[in-house]
């Protein structure tokens, strides 16, 4: 999986399609307990063997529902038995964050100078962390109390006046991710 930075819930893998360009379903991975055992995605789990389907080829896919245009064939021949994750899974990760890069881009742009001032307030915490903890503690506290504050009140505001749908592209999130934002800052949907 793909952690995204800047385009929260925008989780990406690698997605597999089927010779036909069918999406397989889960497989199941016997686990010797004998009740049907556990179902899985990852890509190389799609390789035919114990009568799985065989994937064809790789794309990405992202949590919000997106998949790339672009699919790239598996060569099942290079792929090691044992230690899949060596596969050049790469091109569909760049598509990802193709993808990542446009939510990023299409969601609402931080002012200038407060981008720059975040920036140094987290240099300033990356310098502390290790030699003074307690005072990067003191600044991450006094940070929560600003957003528990500020950030239930504004969170509030945008939630009456625009759908969850609109706030999480200004975010640069998935509506998942922006649900769960919301409830941090004491805002529930019903």
């Amino acid at each position: 999986m793909w952690e995204p930075d800047g385009a929260e819930g925008h989780v990406g893998r690698v997605g597999v399609l089927l010779e036909d360009g069918t999406v397989p379903g889960p497989v199941y991975i016997d686990i010797g307990s004998g009740g049907g055992g556990a179902a899985v995605s990852d890509w190389f789990s799609y390789d035919g063997s114990f009568g799985r389907p065989r994937a064809d080829r790789m794309r990405a896919v992202c949590a919000c529902g997106w998949a790339s245009g672009t699919a790239y064939p598996i060569d099942w021949e290079l792929v090691p038995d044992l230690q899949p994750h060596l596969f050049d899974t790469s091109a569909p990760e760049r598509d990802w964050a193709a993808h990542t890069r446009k939510v990023t881009t299409a969601a609402v742009q931080v002012p200038e100078d407060i981008a720059r001032v975040i920036s140094q307030v987290r240099e300033r915490l990356d310098k502390l962390e290790d030699h003074d903890p307690l005072t990067a503690l003191r600044i991450v506290t006094a940070l929560d109390a600003v957003i528990e504050i500020d950030g239930t009140a504004i969170a509030r505001t945008a939630a009456y006046k625009h759908t969850d749908r609109e706030i999480a592209a200004a975010l640069g999130s998935t509506e998942k991710a922006l649900t769960a934002r919301l409830r941090r800052y004491g805002v529930e949907r019903y």
